[in-house]
């Protein structure tokens, strides 16, 4: 079997879908990689897969330059000719369901791992995209030989009425390396300065400036009591991304140490007492809040989709409402004023994982996907 992993960024391909090619590769695929060239196409490459070079503006949403893309999407396809082409995120599921149609593949897999800026804003501009946009997947996405794979039950409600009920499979997160991820002897907010993370890339979305107003708060109310630490780099193909003067004030006032990108996200997490995500929306299931539940650290993120999938306020990590640094601040003290509350809830959240995001039962699930979709009788 051939298969084609599409998505807007090597980035993304690189650090979520890695693990699944190899996988499929040792039960015999062959894995080609299509996406924007970058700087991690090097790095899939060293890992022993083709990665094909296609650019298009994932920003535009020009009808016209959408359809010139489909149809240069069509032709790589009937150039590799695929099995299977497997699309990452709104924009490229469309592309790479209706290019792949074209092309003749036998099956589409249609991975949405999180909505949205266009699904969750309430602006003008917001609304009449999604309406375009939802009247595309329903085409697209109800075509013969199809299936969408949700990462949560509330995105899933969202299309309701949009795809078939049975053209849907519910698979939460990409999958996490338990063994890699793992609890170490640290005792949690038990060590000195409470150490907290933020891991992610630098989106007001992912709610970066909330983490830093928490900062800043704590920093008044607690002097000296917590350490602040933020993994993760600017996004400049994405309108939402912070500026490169934010992060140098708030490092300048003392708030944050910025890492950058990080590789050794486990090693970091073996050394810090408390995970926060305060993301808004358009998550599927965040894996650096299923990497920090695996690691057994404290958690602490917003009442929003796919997060809420990971915390279960006062069972495995504390829940707060979005854009509150305020309540975050109080999460903050709450966890590290009850070490012992902290450490059982962190428990809790190694156990969950084990359960629901090992990325065994990862690629179980979307194997099974696989396989129904090239069965003769589909």
């Amino acid at each position: 079997m051939r298969v084609l992993f599409f998505a807007n960024t090597d980035w993304y391909l690189y650090n979520f879908r890695l693990p699944l090619a190899f996988n499929l590769r040792d039960r015999g695929c062959v894995v080609d990689f299509v996406c924007p060239a970058g700087e991690y196409s090097a790095r899939i490459r060293d890992a022993g897969f083709t990665v094909h070079d296609f650019c298009f503006d994932r920003r535009s949403v020009n009808p016209l330059s959408g359809l010139l893309t489909v149809v240069r999407f069509s032709s790589l396809c009937r150039r590799l000719k695929p099995d299977v082409v497997h699309s990452f995120t709104v924009k490229c599921v469309l592309i790479g369901s209706m290019g792949s149609r074209l092309a003749g593949v036998p099956a589409r897999v249609n991975a949405i791992a999180g909505l949205g800026y266009i699904f969750s804003s309430s602006s003008g501009f917001a609304r009449v995209v999604k309406a375009v946009v939802r009247k595309a997947l329903s085409v697209s996405l109800s075509l013969r030989r199809s299936l969408t794979i949700f990462q949560n039950p509330d995105d899933v409600a969202a299309l309701t009425g949009v795809i078939p009920d049975d053209r849907v499979r519910l698979i939460k997160g990409s999958g996490v390396n338990m063994s890699r991820f793992k609890p170490t002897s640290r005792r949690i907010c038990r060590a000195g300065k409470v150490r907290c993370l933020f891991a992610a890339r630098l989106l007001r979305e992912k709610g970066i400036e909330d983490y830093i107003g928490a900062a800043r708060i704590l920093a008044k109310a607690q002097p000296g009591r917590f350490e602040f630490l933020v993994a993760g780099e600017i996004d400049t193909g994405n309108p939402g991304s912070v500026s490169a003067d934010e992060v140098a004030a708030w490092a300048d006032e003392g708030l944050a140490t910025f890492l950058g990108h990080v590789d050794d996200m486990d090693a970091v997490l073996s050394t810090v007492d408390v995970f926060v995500l305060p993301s808004y929306y358009g998550e599927g299931v965040p894996r650096s809040l299923i990497e920090a539940a695996a690691s057994s650290v404290g958690l602490v993120a917003t009442d929003s989709q796919g997060c809420r999938e990971v915390v279960f306020d006062g069972e495995t990590g504390c829940r707060v409402p979005i854009r509150s640094p305020e309540a975050i601040a109080a999460a903050l003290i709450r966890l590290a004023d009850d070490p012992d509350s902290a450490e059982k809830m962190a428990a809790n959240a190694r156990d969950l994982a084990l359960t629901e995001f090992d990325e065994k039962v990862v690629f179980e699930r979307t194997e099974a996907v696989y396989r129904e979709l090239c069965s003769p009788a589909r």
